[in-house]
């Protein structure tokens, strides 16, 4: 269905991710942007997980070895299929032969490519997602290299093409100077820091440093300290959480990052949130807002109702166009 042509070994197969495995010491992996999966996938009118490729590096270039429609999600620069330019967060439908490339985003870190029905890669403890340190799942348990082809797991597509949506940024964030806003919940040793550093860590940008990668972002600002020092025990850890090296810089804990670890934790990114934190390009800042519990729960319902709407709205138009 698809060679690639140009790619680094960073670009992988991704779904929404692998759950129940941490006591086996497996990672979730999965997308960086799980709001892209979705919509990505609405516009193609695939079930919500199907899998996807991710991109993080660019150019990225694939050539069709037969006709396919595709979607594109996630960054917010246009691709080039052939001499053709293809919007952002769009549907088209490619020739056998045509070449697509994707080109980087001065907004977002990452874009995906959707196939009808999603990358045709066997499930492995329940999920196609590449668990990258652990060389499985995904496409041969690896990141994608030149003349690896694969294939959609669908053969057909019906429904509209050249079609999209607007960027969810436009409805989902509220950063006027341009800094995404991330919203954090304290978490079990927030406490353990002083009240300056605390203050410090809410009010300053942080810089997402170049040492940023799937497995987590080491942020670059004025280091915590903490009140005693503090010598913990491993214990679990999950996407999201931020976590404070013994030299003060915070690690937030992402898609690949491993089931456990003793550094303390300052505080956990919500839900609705890390789809955003996941596009944050390496080298930008973010700043941190401080939310409660049910303010935490209710920014994921509201999110979670406008994608239900969106996502109708694009398969009633997919099924019927104007």
């Amino acid at each position: 269905m698809i060679v690639i042509e140009r790619t680094t070994a960073l670009s992988s197969v991704q779904d929404e991710g692998r759950f129940g495995a941490l006591h086996y010491g497996v990672g979730t992996a999965g997308v960086m942007d799980p709001l892209a999966l979705r919509l990505g996938n609405a516009l193609l009118g695939n079930q919500p997980d199907d899998a996807v490729i991710e991109i993080p590096l660019f150019p990225f270039r694939l050539r069709f070895t037969r006709d396919c429609a595709f979607a594109i999600s996630g960054g917010d620069s246009p691709a080039m299929l052939g001499e053709r330019r293809v919007p952002a967060w769009w549907v088209a439908q490619a020739q056998a032969g045509e070449v697509l490339t994707l080109h980087a985003s001065r907004f977002s870190a990452r874009s995906y490519l959707h196939l009808p029905g999603g990358v045709d890669v066997p499930k492995v403890l329940g999920s196609r997602s590449t668990q990258l340190r652990g060389e499985f799942g995904g496409f041969h348990g690896r990141g994608l290299q030149q003349g690896d082809r694969l294939s959609a797991a669908r053969d057909a597509y019906r429904g509209a093409v050249d079609f999209g949506i607007a960027s969810p940024r436009l409805s989902l964030c509220d950063s006027p100077d341009g800094v995404p806003q991330i919203r954090v919940l304290p978490a079990a040793e927030y406490g353990a820091f002083t009240d300056a550093s605390v203050a410090r860590f809410w009010q300053q940008q942080w810089r997402v440093s170049p040492q940023s990668n799937r497995y987590g972002y080491r942020l670059d600002g004025e280091g915590l300290v903490a009140k005693a020092p503090l010598e913990m025990r491993s214990h679990g850890i999950i996407p999201g959480v931020i976590q404070v090296t013994h030299s003060g810089q915070p690690i937030i804990q992402m898609r690949d990052a491993q089931p456990s670890g003793g550094y303390p934790k300052l505080g956990t990114v919500i839900d609705a949130d890390m789809w955003l934190l996941g596009q944050v390009p390496v080298g930008s800042n973010v700043q941190f807002v401080e939310v409660n519990w049910p303010q935490a729960d209710e920014a994921e319902r509201q999110q979670q109702r406008w994608l239900a709407g969106l996502c109708q709205r694009i398969d009633d138009y997919r099924r019927c166009p104007l």
